[in-house]
């Protein structure tokens, strides 16, 4: 990954998705936001909602995009499509549309967002027919097979074929610190093929696996290799029980030009 500062934020970009100009993304850490604890990309109770707003303005422009469009999030398995005339961009909580954790679009300057606390953030896109997503994913969108499941999606909708498709796992929990002292009881028995310790966990591993598994070729998959809980540029919910978000941003822009 490579990391950018930039009027006072910092973010990384993917060194394999610098092939597409057209791809506009970044994975913002907490620097250079209004908000008292940085650049909080979530409404929430622990926030002011113009230091939200204005946060969202600076990783839009950051990355060259006119808005972002995200959803209240539901650790699932629900994509939902949006288009240049849906939306999707709420200004304070009770506009959200709730419920969904993978964001789609085949247009054109439509910022998607996903919000972090240690879950992962994935980027999927296919550059021959200009369709991208962006997946929140924390271990419940593994057991679920979020990143699956959005990629038929992708196949039923847009015809997408997944072997076309690159992806990009974003900054989140690393094997170092995704513990799961009652895995038994949440994680399926098939992920103790990825058990790294007596309770840890390789989730960029199972991932990486189930992209592969859904049919993208593993040259094709850039994984950011940073723990959220170890590097303290990323706001962290296990470390930190905070309530704010970093954010992974993508969208397509016009004429493919950067």
């Amino acid at each position: 990954m490579i990391r950018i500062s930039d009027n006072g934020l910092s973010y990384y970009r993917f060194e394999s998705l610098a092939a597409w100009p057209e791809l506009a993304h970044g994975v913002f850490t907490r620097d250079g936001g209004v908000s008292p604890q940085g650049l909080n990309l979530a409404f929430g109770p622990h926030d002011v909602e113009e230091n939200v707003r204005q946060n969202l303005g600076r990783a839009a422009q950051a990355v060259g995009l006119p808005h972002l469009a995200f959803v209240g999030q539901a650790h699932g398995d629900r994509a939902v499509i949006l288009t240049a005339e849906a939306g999707y961009r709420p200004r304070r909580p009770a506009d959200m549309v709730r419920g969904f954790d993978a964001l789609i679009t085949p247009d054109p300057n439509v910022g998607l967002l996903v919000k972090l606390g240690d879950c992962q953030g994935v980027i999927l896109y296919d550059p021959g027919l200009r369709v991208l997503a962006l997946v929140h994913c924390g271990w419940r969108g593994n057991v679920a097979n979020v990143l699956a499941r959005t990629i038929e999606r992708l196949s039923a909708d847009f015809d997408v074929t997944p072997a076309d498709l690159v992806a990009a796992i974003g900054p989140s929990l690393g094997p170092c610190c995704a513990e799961f002292v009652n895995f038994e009881r949440e994680l399926p028995p098939s992920f103790l093929a990825y058990r790294t310790g007596e309770n840890h966990f390789d989730l960029w591993a199972v991932s990486r696996d189930q992209l592969t598994g859904a049919g993208l070729k593993p040259e094709n998959i850039e994984v950011a290799g940073l723990c959220t809980v170890c590097d303290p540029a990323f706001y962290s919910y296990r470390r930190d029980k905070t309530e704010n978000r970093f954010g992974m941003v993508a969208g397509l822009l016009p004429g493919g030009q950067p």
